[in-house]
């Protein structure tokens, strides 16, 4: 796809989510875009291969989340795979501290590739499971905003994030358009790790019927010690209500 073409439709879907930007930007997610797709030709990053898709379902997919992270010093972004959405909302706002953290050291090394290449600074790039890192005290209740993107159901994706988030701080949970099931599933968990349900907003991304939900959960409390349980046991036994 000619590159003046591309820029323009990720100007204008841009321009639709009220965001600010400069030219750089624009270049910045061409040549990550570029990076993708030449990657996805060695290991499996994404099923999303044509550029103008890359535009609404990766980056302006990512970067609906913007609007409630504001001006968050510390984010942690976990199960980041190709960088969503964590590397999208470094670019808009190259003035985030932002940690990836994936447990694919493949993924992690294309990311450190896209960091280097875009010269993103004040962006960790971490080789971890979430369960494990979460009880570093480096990491654990240290951030403003835990967010995650298609990783796993309300209820376990909260156990993998709720413990990185200070209280007062928010997890950000990026769901797909069904989530009634998920979030009776997840009242246990919700309670028990320390949240409370802040708001819940469906949108849908531009020129698209494609819908997705945004549910910021508070932490109002401390999370529990034994929080997140050992690696894969959240996953195979899941808080439930």
């Amino acid at each position: 796809m000619e590159k003046n073409t591309w820029i323009k439709k990720l100007n204008d879907e841009l321009q639709d989510l009220g965001l600010m930007f400069h030219e750089k930007q624009l270049n910045q997610f061409y040549d990550y875009m570029n990076m993708l797709l030449e990657e996805n030709e060695k290991i499996n990053l994404t099923a999303i291969t044509d550029p103008e898709e890359i535009i609404t379902k990766h980056f302006i997919d990512s970067l609906t989340i913007y609007k409630y992270i504001g001006n968050a010093s510390k984010i942690i972004d976990i199960g980041t795979g190709a960088g969503f959405p964590g590397i999208p909302l470094k670019i808009i706002n190259p003035n985030l501290n932002i940690t990836l953290v994936d447990s694919l050291n493949k993924r992690i090394n294309f990311i450190n590739k896209v960091k280097n290449y875009l010269n993103l600074t004040n962006i960790d790039v971490i080789h971890a499971r979430a369960e494990e890192l979460a009880k570093q005290i480096k990491y654990r209740e240290k951030h403003d905003i835990a967010t995650s993107r298609a990783v796993a159901s309300l209820n376990v994706l909260l156990e993998y994030l709720m413990p990185y988030v200070k209280i007062g701080g928010k997890c950000i949970c990026m769901k797909g358009s069904n989530i009634d099931d998920e979030l009776k599933e997840s009242t246990k968990a919700i309670q028990i790790l320390g949240g409370k349900i802040e708001k819940i907003e469906e949108i849908t991304l531009p020129n698209t019927d494609i819908k997705r939900n945004i549910i910021i959960i508070k932490k109002e409390k401390q999370t529990p010690n034994s929080y997140p349980r050992k690696a894969g046991i959240p996953s195979k036994k899941p808080i439930v209500s």
